[in-house]
């Protein structure tokens, strides 16, 4: 049975560094956060029940690249929102994004598919990643995401994360609206 807990684990055994390293910095930070424990998930539909559990709206980390690979942008967007890739590079002024590869994923954030997350800008020291969320997500109380690996799940304040996690990570977040009808000026996302 799945059960919330507040903090980090109180043992590190069988864990993975980088969940560890993800736990130390938010600790660091005075980050609270609460976290569940679970078997691996590596779908959208798996993840269900721990978002219940957290009490948040279910959110999807895609992690997309132009096609000279040499830009990157992880995306946080609703779970049940539909990316139009065509839009989304429209508005940021880009050729057309395609999702990245998992090799990419690991050299750039340390993070293998089915564990992307925000958590992962703790590692991209050279800032090669831009940071967007879909509006509809911007409203949030909390964020819930992954701690690097995806055997855990953790729920912090979404003013946390824009505030204070985001700033010692040296990245800053943009906001873009998915909706293919709205434009902001210059036909630019909001």
């Amino acid at each position: 049975m799945l059960q919330l807990q507040k903090g980090r684990p109180q043992s590190t055994e069988g864990r993975e560094a980088k969940e560890i390293k993800t736990y130390d910095f938010l600790d660091a930070l005075a980050i609270e956060y609460e976290r569940v424990d679970h078997e691996p998930v590596m779908t959208m539909e798996a993840c269900e029940e721990i978002d219940e559990l957290l009490g948040n709206v279910l959110c999807k980390n895609l992690l997309l690249t132009d096609r000279k690979r040499s830009v990157y942008f992880l995306l946080m967007i609703r779970a049940d929102k539909r990316l139009d890739t065509k839009v989304l590079s429209h508005r940021l002024g880009t050729s057309r994004l395609s999702f990245a590869k998992g090799e990419e994923m690991e050299e750039l954030l340390h993070l293998t598919p089915g564990s992307l997350t925000a958590m992962g800008l703790i590692f991209d020291t050279e800032h090669r990643v831009d940071v967007l969320i879909d509006e509809a997500l911007c409203d949030e109380t909390y964020l819930s995401c992954h701690p690097c690996v995806n055997t855990s799940s953790i729920r912090l304040l979404m003013k946390d994360f824009r505030e204070r996690f985001l700033p010692a990570v040296h990245h800053e977040l943009k906001v873009v609206s998915l909706d293919p009808d709205e434009e902001g000026e210059n036909g630019e996302s909001k």
